[in-house]
């Protein structure tokens, strides 16, 4: 019986890592928050405006919440002529509600490369990589970032 049950359960847990890691912790079908809905949405379609309207109107009722402040901050940064320190604001405004949000790490680190900080886009890849126990999207799109950032430079 140990030897089926040790290998089962090490399986269970790997592909329950793995499920984690991926990002679903949905919670077994939980609906997924309108707000962040109808704003992915609008991303969807490059409406910045569009997300920007629905999530501050969100950041004025749940001004504590950091999903709102990190797609509020997104939406701006990929807007036409960003406030960059708005974008600044409501990432940080977003890390500090939640030190863990890895969206907001790799956000606000791709908007540090944006104007020109590579030294703090780097510490936020060092964050996710302390974040991520496998490898997350995260994590590696930054680094793609950073690394075709340098290149830029180089040249």
């Amino acid at each position: 019986m140990k030897r089926i049950f040790r290998p089962l359960m090490i399986v269970l847990l790997v592909l329950s890592t793995q499920a984690l890691a991926a990002g679903d912790v949905g919670g077994g079908g939980a609906p997924e928050d309108p707000v962040i809905q109808q704003a992915n949405e609008a991303i969807g379609r490059k409406d910045w405006a569009g997300a920007t309207g629905i999530l501050g109107n969100a950041l004025a009722k749940s001004p504590d919440n950091a999903d709102y402040h990190n797609l509020y901050a997104y939406a701006v940064r990929k807007g036409a002529n960003p406030n960059m320190d708005l974008v600044f604001k409501h990432y940080n405004d977003a890390l500090r509600l939640d030190p863990k949000h890895r969206n907001a790490h790799e956000y606000i680190g791709e908007a540090y490369l944006m104007v020109g900080n590579l030294p703090k886009a780097k510490e936020h890849l060092a964050q996710l990589d302390k974040l991520c126990f496998f490898p997350c999207s995260q994590y590696t799109d930054l680094k793609k970032a950073v690394a075709e950032y340098e290149a830029k430079q180089k040249r």
